[in-house]
């Protein structure tokens, strides 16, 4: 079955792998490596750490903030939750949110699942693609927004659309050139509609 075992983001910042430890300290199911690959503007992707209450996210965007992070959008409670935006040295951006708007708990800093939400072209076709290449929908809103079943993975994936990614993250959609992210799974390697690249690990 196919699962996303681990993200590798492709990064020209030197000491990257010790400003997301800092940052967030997710082990190994973020991993960084050198590339200096062309790229500008949103790269078509968003990590989301969904987290218990409104404590953590604060502490994991303090400490985003402390290892070089950059605010994109200053957390804060809405409809949907409380949440924040924040982006790394080397342009990836990070999403940390909770569904909750009260802390109800001793503050941790307990994330308790990794979303890497892709924004894509046609959410329909990339969800048909995504379903014949073995990944289980556990959410569906139309053309929306599409979440697959995590089935043990430690990180889980989702599609937006392009242009609704970007505004959720409070970012311009344009971007051209690579992603710098590389998708690793036990499955066979293969490259998405929209060019993000799997690898077999």
């Amino acid at each position: 079955m196919t699962s996303i075992d681990y993200i590798t983001l492709e990064t020209p910042e030197p000491g990257a792998a010790e400003i997301y430890d800092a940052a967030f300290g997710l082990g190994d199911k973020v991993r960084v490596r050198a590339a200096t690959a062309p790229t500008t503007g949103f790269r078509g992707f968003i990590v989301s750490l969904v987290v218990s209450q409104p404590s953590t996210v604060d502490s994991l965007v303090g400490t985003a903030l402390d290892a070089g992070f950059t605010t994109v959008k200053p957390a804060k409670k809405s409809f949907w939750g409380y949440g924040g935006v924040v982006q790394a040295p080397d342009g990836a951006i990070w999403k940390i949110a909770t569904s909750q708007k009260k802390n109800t708990l001793p503050a941790t800093r307990a994330v308790d699942d990794v979303v890497l939400l892709l924004g894509v072209d046609d959410v329909k076709a990339s969800k048909q693609f995504y379903i014949d290449h073995g990944l289980t929908v556990e959410k569906s809103f139309g053309s929306k927004y599409v979440e697959f079943t995590a089935s043990g993975s430690p990180v889980k994936l989702a599609l937006y659309g392009r242009r609704a990614a970007a505004k959720d993250a409070g970012v311009s959609p344009d971007g051209t050139g690579s992603h710098r992210i590389v998708i690793g799974t036990k499955a066979e390697t293969f490259t998405d509609p929209d060019g993000f690249a799997w690898e077999t690990v």
